[in-house]
């Protein structure tokens, strides 16, 4: 006959192990979540920064759909060109009003978005790049809820509405030409799914 105090012991022992595997899941568990949270809390403070974002809705999808800050300053960054070049030329107001816009979003002076923007206003880019920039949106658009893709809509258009004012006009007449207009109208309806 086993001895009941045997069998007690390796039972307690048995037991004592697998609540100390449970506790140590769990621990992980635990600590892969905060280590998630850190990066997800990380990443919007990042895309923030880049796009200008800040609505904490559209940050998250950005973040559930991969989206990393590179991309997000191409797709704030492109319609300002965009809109700045969409007369043929690019004046010294509108060039200046595009640096403030990227400033603004934390692309600094010297990194390599800056150094491709600085290029962009030399010498107008592709029509190639709006074309890839419209393909982008949209199918990041259809990802998004209706108020995420408005949030976006929103910072983006306010921007290029910056630029588009920044040159134009006499006495506040006429600030915003016809090409500009135009330019500023694709631009909106790619936000449209």
């Amino acid at each position: 006959m086993a001895n009941p105090t045997t069998g007690d012991s390796v039972f307690a022992a048995a037991g004592a192990a697998l609540t100390d595997q449970f506790f140590k899941s769990r621990d992980q568990a635990l600590l892969d979540k905060m280590r998630k949270t850190r990066r997800s809390t990380e990443m919007k403070a990042a895309l923030a920064e880049v796009a200008g974002i800040h609505d904490d809705h559209v940050l998250q999808k950005l973040i559930e759909l991969e989206v990393n800050p590179e991309m997000v300053a191409a797709i704030a960054l492109v319609p300002l060109v965009a809109v700045a070049w969409a007369d043929g030329t690019l004046d010294a107001k509108e060039r200046d009003a595009v640096l403030a816009a990227a400033a603004a979003q934390g692309i600094a002076s010297g990194s390599v978005e800056h150094g491709l923007l600085a290029s962009w206003l030399v010498q107008r880019p592709d029509p190639k790049l709006l074309e890839a920039w419209q393909h982008y949106l949209r199918g990041l658009c259809g990802k998004m809820t209706e108020p995420e893709r408005l949030g976006l809509k929103h910072d983006i258009l306010q921007r290029a509405r910056a630029v588009a004012a920044s040159s134009g006009g006499f006495l506040g007449v006429g600030k915003i030409s016809d090409a500009e207009k135009d330019m500023l109208e694709t631009i909106e309806t790619t936000f449209t799914t």
